[in-house]
């Protein structure tokens, strides 16, 4: 099997120095995206949210902003991710409204129907088993909660990037989805009520989907 190029298997699994510039850059060039993204759905005080691949931990920071009187979670398979999410939530951590635990996507450590909203930007594509990965989302998602997959690239955009990343997908261990594949494994998943909005021009995608009540 080919070695994956050092930069993909740090956005896959960021880890040391290099891993930890990879999640500050991160950080900051997905502010932007992950804004849109949330604009999607609404997101109420109370809500128990759930960051699924929680990468540097910006995104919790913005969730935990929205869920002022509720909690928010995230999870990585990084331990270096975790250690830079924790960093960067110490505050919200110590108040109680923050967790972030180490934990694959395909085996999340929550009981049944505990989330509110489960997000996950940037990092589906990397997840092992997108089918069975939903599945596992779907269990821990509460009857009437939203998932909202918010990413930057997605097979058959314009943009350079998802054109890029379409092209050696299979190389690095992508899964990259059309807008109708998005739309086939969400429902085969068990997700209902499947809404998908594209930026094709910057290879935007944010596909928000919920468990049925």
């Amino acid at each position: 099997m080919a070695t994956r190029p050092a930069p993909v298997t740090q956005c896959q699994k960021p880890r040391g120095l290099f891993g930890r510039y990879t999640l500050w850059r991160m950080n900051k060039s997905h502010s932007k995206l992950t804004d849109w993204g949330l604009t999607h759905i609404s997101i109420q005080p109370q809500f128990t949210i759930l960051d699924a691949g929680c990468g540097g931990g910006r995104t919790i920071s913005k969730l935990a902003a929205l869920a002022s009187q509720g909690k928010v979670f995230g999870v990585d398979y990084s331990a270096d991710s975790v250690a830079f999410s924790q960093k960067n939530n110490a505050a919200s951590i110590a108040a109680g409204r923050v967790e972030i635990r180490r934990a694959s996507v395909s085996q999340l450590p929550f009981p049944d129907n505990t989330f509110d909203l489960i997000t996950a930007v940037e990092t589906h594509f990397w997840w092992p088993n997108l089918a069975t990965d939903l599945h596992e989302v779907l269990r821990v998602t509460k009857p009437g909660g939203h998932l909202a997959i918010i990413a930057e690239v997605y097979k058959g955009a314009t943009h350079l990037a998802s054109r890029m990343a379409e092209k050696y997908a299979s190389r690095v261990g992508m899964t990259l989805l059309t807008l109708d594949e998005h739309r086939d494994l969400l429902a085969a998943a068990g997700f209902t009520g499947i809404q998908i909005d594209t930026i094709p021009t910057k290879g935007w995608i944010c596909a928000i989907s919920q468990k049925p009540l």
